[in-house]
């Protein structure tokens, strides 16, 4: 059941334009510079963006292996026990982080070239 940072690593690089770095000195994974996971300090824990209701969701189901910090309680992260998810599960976590960096992209790329696309079917500019 135990995952390894090696399978993190293939996992968060099995995603389009993903890759590794480094975040407060740990290893990391970005898409478009933004962050989708680091590696904690503990060895054993993986930071990994998600949504608020996602994470609570996540938190109550499974309290042992995804938690949180007070440092985290602001912000759209989980912290995951690594030596407690299974594989799938981190695929599919991991999938979700890629998939909000896309869209956050996505917005600030939108915004920054005057707001709206044109949307040509209804006659809007």
């Amino acid at each position: 059941m135990a995952v390894t940072f090696e399978d993190v690593r293939r996992i968060a690089l099995s995603f389009e334009k993903v890759e590794e770095g480094t975040s407060y000195g740990t290893p990391a994974f970005k898409a478009g510079g933004k962050l989708l996971a680091r590696l904690r300090e503990d060895g054993d824990s993986l930071v990994v963006g998600t949504t608020f209701e996602e994470r609570e969701e996540m938190m109550a189901a499974e309290p042992e292996t995804y938690y949180i910090t007070d440092h985290y309680l602001k912000y759209p992260w989980v912290l995951v026990r690594l030596s407690r998810v299974h594989a799938d599960a981190l695929r599919d976590l991991l999938g979700g982080a890629w998939r909000l960096a896309s869209i956050t992209k996505a917005t600030a790329k939108r915004r920054a070239s005057g707001g709206r696309r044109a949307d040509r079917s209804r006659g809007v500019r």
